[in-house]
């Protein structure tokens, strides 16, 4: 019999947890540890699900999360750093994830960068849905989204701002961010990152950008299609059109903006 997978969820106790976790009745579980210490939560781990951070709240901009959330996920990645596998897969879930997740990756020099990736398969899954809606077929039936053009449907204006501002009208309706959406693209980008994509086809997932073929700047965790056979490769040089490089660019900027003021509390953290 295998070595049981060792897997890690932050934060256990938050709403977006519970709904991914329930109540834990599932055939191969073998054990459920509940801890407060870092050494027995990130021993010898082989996933990471780092969901514990700083909640939005109705209001709070991006920016106004970051303090609180360097110092937190400065202290995950150095408890990866210290006690995790060195092929531990850091799975990062926690607002703000880009800036959250390359914050816990500088926290743990040891462990290569690709070990480290970001939740975006919320905003892929719910573009596909709305294209699948557009389209009268089911969300499955739209492979290898990347952006509006590639999905051969014209979704800008209006369009647009709804997918940017979505989070924050669930918030708003619900004084709750949405659950079931979140752990759905939990779930899958897992499963992903574990057991790879399948053939002939890639998914959105925030990675490292060096080295890419889209002009994104390095040393920035940016959403890139991604394919994955035991390890995470960039899908290189789709067409890029002028509407979503003009949108690819600022995202870029807000990062790398983010990032400057993180790496300030990092500092002092």
């Amino acid at each position: 019999m295998s070595e049981p997978i060792r897997s890690l969820v932050t934060g256990a106790a938050g709403q977006v947890a519970y709904s991914l976790l329930y109540d834990c009745a599932l055939p191969l579980l073998k054990d459920v540890i509940t801890t407060d210490e870092e050494e027995v939560a990130f021993k010898g781990l082989d996933v990471a699900i780092l969901m514990g951070s700083m909640p939005r709240r109705e209001g709070m901009e991006r920016k106004d999360l970051l303090k609180a959330n360097v110092k937190i996920f400065k202290s995950q990645g150095a408890a990866l750093e210290k006690y995790a596998k060195k092929s531990v897969k850091a799975i990062v879930v926690g607002n703000l994830v880009n800036t959250n997740c390359l914050t816990a990756s500088k926290s743990a020099p040891s462990l290569s960068k690709e070990n480290f990736s970001c939740l975006m398969g919320l905003d892929h899954n719910q573009a596909k849905s709305q294209i699948a809606l557009k389209l009268a077929v089911t969300a499955d039936d739209v492979k290898n989204y990347s952006d509006v053009n590639h999905a051969k449907v014209k979704l800008q204006g209006k369009e647009v701002g709804i997918y940017e501002q979505r989070g924050a009208a669930v918030m708003k309706a619900q004084k709750l961010s949405s659950a079931t959406s979140a752990v759905k693209a939990i779930s899958d980008h897992a499963r992903d990152i574990w057991s790879g994509t399948l053939e002939g086809e890639f998914v959105s997932m925030g990675v490292i950008s060096d080295s890419n073929s889209y002009g994104t700047p390095d040393d920035l965790l940016y959403s890139f299609p991604a394919v994955i056979n035991k390890t995470w490769k960039f899908v290189e040089a789709l067409p890029i059109n002028d509407f979503s490089r003009e949108k690819m660019d600022l995202t870029a900027k807000e990062l790398a903006e983010e990032k400057e003021t993180a790496f300030e509390f990092l500092s002092s953290a």
